[in-house]
């Protein structure tokens, strides 16, 4: 495993998406953005990936429901949701789905990145007690 944490960035705001990938490239961790719920399965799908920073209002599949499309995958990315509106109901349900953590919008890119850094240790731990299920071809 790589020792910066691979992240997918999924929120349908391009102005957003395009600041944290630039931030988190700046901080020497690869990124990639993706515009929707729909993508976000395809990318996870094809591509390995440590943390997944995850909107949860979006056209098509919000965040809640590639949480839990995730979880039917066997995705086993860490979850950081995060939303322009605060919802305790929301924030409740996102974390019984399986989140990491939740996290309002605008937020503090060192408290970010401090949440990125936790969730890539918490994945690294949970491998060493259970890896990660090859697929067929890989």
């Amino acid at each position: 495993m790589p020792e910066t944490p691979r992240i997918l960035i999924v929120d349908d705001e391009k102005r957003f998406r395009v600041t944290m990938l630039r931030l988190l490239k700046n901080n020497g961790i690869s990124a990639k953005g993706v515009e929707s719920g729909e993508q976000a399965l395809e990318e996870l799908a094809q591509n390995p990936y440590d943390v997944v920073l995850l909107d949860v209002k979006m056209p098509g599949i919000s965040g809640i429901e590639v949480l839990k499309q995730m979880q039917k995958q066997g995705c086993d990315a860490e979850v950081i949701v995060l939303s322009g509106h605060a919802s305790v109901d929301a924030a409740l349900e996102i974390m019984n789905f399986g989140a990491y953590d939740y996290l309002l919008k605008p937020c503090d890119i060192d408290d970010l990145l401090g949440k990125i850094s936790l969730a890539h240790e918490r994945k690294i731990e949970r491998e060493k007690i259970t890896p990660p299920i090859k697929s067929p071809g890989g």
